[in-house]
């Protein structure tokens, strides 16, 4: 059983839900709970495809009651592993917990709909309430001094005569979790730790939902003169959001990337452009009751007291040790490696522009809010490629299918529609797949898509699974979804993207496939290694620009015609185009997520932090992070990413060298031999076979930097080799 994080649902872009990866399976209960069995979210999954969640009953005024019967019910049955009178074996104490908490983790999954797309102030009043009985819960589970005995006493055993490779691994990854979770502090600091995750759960949910608020909240609205620049599309989906806001015969930018992005880059009213940088950056940040910037501070204190009650000097040194990157200084040196280069880039990107726009006769210097418009001009100058002309071969539609084309490729997937009405959905948008074996016909899953932006939905993209692959106590199929935040359409318009998006739709699918091609015994090792799970979904970006794909699937909305090989041939050379801004903002987010804990956070100001760490570090003041501190959902929000975020950057490196083995091999991209060897290696294993011996059963050897160089069109550094490699087995930790 895996504890519950309990700001999990709050994770921005591409962040995971592994809480609920066993299917629901038929218990006896004890007869104080008979009666409250009636709660749908609690209920057993019933209907087709071996049971699926009743999306179409659950209700807020559920939620509540369903937390708390679910994680007495979890409770009960833990306390009955914990005090078991036989001796600690892998089958009555690993397996009995992984068997543990099913009902909890259903209850998870409609917890999860509601935290992260449907979301409603009832809602939060309720996920405020609760986050600090999930956390009490979760300490009660990982300080339960009975049951880690037991964990103890199989780890040492396993230790003296190993298990089954996999089940030695979840012994080990068990084992590490409740260690690095407090298990072995004495009393008055478990009590301490207690108290600051309880704490902590707090501050997370307020933070994602000040977050939230500054989304829903703030929306730039356009009169018809201030459409300059914009395509037909786009000026529809702006005149559809007004509408959908009571505002008809206007236009509305909605505070959220996918909405902010496009008009940045096309519109040609600098005022305005500004307003909605500054409305999108400035989220969390403007000095009212939705304000992130204490939080922030409070969040970091906590973060390093907690770890400094089990050794440990600061947050990263402790969260990197079961990681591929180890220490905080290796990320570091990953990082420090890229920045120059990438800085550097900037420097010529921003060049390039000040020159059309002076030879416009502009009279401006550029700024963050001209960067994407003047980009834009560049890439049309450079390369002749216009990204409005990208965007008509660009339908969502297409694209999914050529997503399936890819997944049938390589991994021997058929989609089939479900139809409207057999499988229940959260919203009338979300539609279901099944997913079956192209030779065999065996159901694998379904795939449900929820591709639109709406009011509670929060931004970005993310894949998240409703039921995980196990085959411990009979085979489980997948239940698994894509998010995105795509804006919808006047009715009957196409819904075009640009290509920066349709690469996002790929790599979210890539996570889809992920756990799809699961081939693991126990719901743990459905987990992943942090700097290693982006890897798999960022390479599949990569059959985006594959000549199959391009010849059949990126064709024009209006006459159906294939891209011509013409403006193929200038996307691919434009492929290193504005890397400098891409990689900047990006590293600057990953660097101040670790330098802000890496810091002493006692007397810290957050805004002036970042403002001197910026500095410091020589940040181009032609743009911003991509997510600025106040909003970083990623580390604020929750834990997963905290001091993690750099794990895009790791994972990039195993996805270039990678790509090239791709490249290089004899059929290609669709290698039918490679294709295996990535099915079986990388997707497949999940977290039951440690990273890196996972990619070097696939490469021979492992990854190199210098492929993450080339990829970008940096110069290479010469002094960069493979990147640092994780011990086979855990560390222990330091003990108290």
């Amino acid at each position: 059983m895996r504890l519950p994080n309990t700001s999990i649902f709050a994770l921005s872009i591409c962040s995971l839900l592994f809480l609920s990866s066993h299917h629901p399976k038929e218990t006896v209960l004890d007869s104080n709970y008979l009666t409250d069995t009636t709660n749908v979210l609690l209920q057993e999954w019933t209907g087709p495809y071996g049971g699926v969640p009743a999306f179409d009953e659950m209700t807020v005024e559920a939620v509540k009651p369903a937390l708390e019967q679910g994680m007495a019910m979890s409770l009960e049955e833990i306390d009955a592993i914990a005090n078991n009178s036989e001796e600690p074996t892998f089958e009555n104490t690993i397996v009995a917990m992984e068997k543990a908490g099913e009902e909890l983790g259903r209850v998870f999954t409609y917890y999860g709909i509601y935290s992260s797309n449907r979301s409603s102030p009832e809602f939060r009043e309720v996920q405020q309430e609760m986050a600090p009985k999930l956390s009490e819960y979760s300490s009660k589970i990982s300080q339960n001094e009975a049951l880690f005995k037991r964990i103890k006493a199989v780890y040492e055993k396993a230790q003296q005569t190993p298990l089954e490779d996999d089940q030695q691994r979840l012994v080990e990854l068990i084992y590490k979790q409740f260690q690095m979770n407090g298990a072995e502090l004495d009393e008055e600091k478990k009590q301490r730790y207690a108290e600051i995750n309880k704490e902590l759960s707090k501050l997370y949910t307020q933070f994602s939902n000040n977050v939230l608020a500054d989304e829903e909240g703030y929306v730039t609205y356009l009169s018809e003169d201030q459409l300059s620049g914009l395509s037909e599309p786009l000026v529809k989906a702006y005149a559809k959001a007004a509408a959908d806001r009571g505002k008809e015969g206007i236009y509305a930018v909605t505070n959220t990337r996918s909405s902010m992005d496009p008009f940045l880059t096309y519109s040609d009213e600098r005022d305005v452009r500004e307003k909605v940088w500054r409305t999108y950056y400035s989220r969390g940040d403007n000095g009212d009751e939705h304000d992130n910037n204490k939080i922030i501070e409070e969040i970091l204190k906590l973060r390093k007291e907690r770890v400094g009650l089990l050794g440990y000097d600061n947050y990263a040194e402790w969260r990197l040790q079961d990681r591929m990157a180890k220490t905080p200084e290796n990320a570091m040196e990953l990082m420090n490696a890229v920045w120059p280069a990438a800085i550097a880039r900037v420097a010529e990107e921003v060049e390039d522009m000040q020159a059309i726009a002076d030879a416009q006769g502009d009279d401006i210097t550029i700024k963050p809010w001209d960067y994407r418009h003047y980009a834009e001009k560049v890439r049309q100058q450079k390369y002749d490629l216009d990204s409005d002309e990208v965007k008509e071969y660009l339908q969502l539609d297409k694209l999914r299918e050529a997503m399936f084309f890819v997944a049938g490729e390589l991994f021997n997937y058929d989609f089939t529609s479900v139809p409207d009405g057999k499988v229940p959905v959260f919203h009338k948008d979300v539609k279901v797949w099944e997913v079956t074996d192209k030779t065999s016909g065996e159901h694998i899953g379904l795939w449900y898509l929820d591709p639109f932006a709406r009011t509670g939905k929060r931004s970005g993209a993310w894949a998240t699974t409703y039921r995980s692959h196990t085959t411990f106590d009979g085979k489980e199929t997948v239940l698994a979804s894509n998010n995105s935040n795509f804006v919808k359409p006047a009715p009957g318009e196409p819904v075009l993207v640009s290509w920066d998006d349709a690469t996002t739709f790929f790599h979210e699918f890539g996570h889809a496939l992920h756990f799809f091609s699961s081939n693991v015994r126990y719901p743990t090792l459905n987990g992943g290694v942090r700097d290693y799970i982006e890897f798999q979904s960022q390479l599949l970006e990569r059959w985006l620009s594959t000549d199959p794909v391009i010849e059949n699937y990126l064709v024009h909305y209006e006459t159906g015609e294939p891209m011509p090989q013409e403006l193929v041939s200038k996307i691919k050379k434009a492929a290193t185009f504005n890397q400098g801004f891409a990689t900047t903002e990006y590293l600057a987010s990953a660097l101040m997520d670790m330098k802000l804990h890496l810091t002493d956070p006692e007397n810290l100001d957050v805004d002036q932090f970042e403002k001197e760490t910026l500095a410091a570090m020589n940040m181009p003041e032609e743009l911003v992070m991509r997510h600025r501190t106040p909003h970083f959902g990623h580390v604020f929000s929750g834990e997963g990413y905290a001091t993690a975020y750099y794990g895009y950057m790791w994972a990039d490196v195993l996805t270039a060298d990678a790509a090239e083995a791709f490249a290089q091999a004899p059929d290609g991209f669709y290698d039918k031999e490679l294709a295996d060897k990535l099915v079986k290696y990388l997707f497949a294993p999940r977290n039951a076979m440690d990273p890196s011996e996972a990619y070097q059963k696939f490469r021979g050897r492992d990854a190199q930097i210098d492929a993450l160089m080339r990829d970008r069109g940096f110069p290479e550094n010469t002094e960069a080799g493979a990147v640092p490699r994780r011990d086979r087995k855990p560390e222990t930790g330091r003990n108290q």
